[in-house]
């Protein structure tokens, strides 16, 4: 299995979106979680980087991500809103928050 070293969160209220990649670009698990298992989810992952879209959890994911030693960066709305997808795709927004994170 490739190790996952970058990851886009999209939070939300109650699903999430995981967008992970590996170093190469990779991608290695794309997935929505209930918040509820979104801690269980990141502790079971060696320390990656995650980045999550600014808003007003945004801070408080941030400190329990950092808990379990993921590097984490909060990114303004702004820097994400480019690579949304539009409505009527299937793609998550994480994806392009993935790719975002790493410039």
């Amino acid at each position: 299995m490739q190790t996952i070293t970058t990851i886009g969160l999209d939070i939300a209220k109650s699903v999430f979106q995981v967008h992970g990649v590996d170093a190469g670009g990779q991608v290695i698990v794309r997935r929505q979680l209930k918040r509820r298992y979104v801690l269980t989810f990141f502790q079971k992952l060696p320390p990656c980087l995650v980045g999550i879209e600014a808003c007003g959890s945004a801070h408080h994911w941030s400190r329990e991500l950092q808990a379990f030693g993921h590097t984490v960066r909060l990114m303004p709305p702004a820097y994400v809103k480019p690579y949304g997808a539009p409505r009527r795709r299937v793609l998550p927004v994480e994806e392009g928050s993935t790719q975002r994170v790493v410039d």
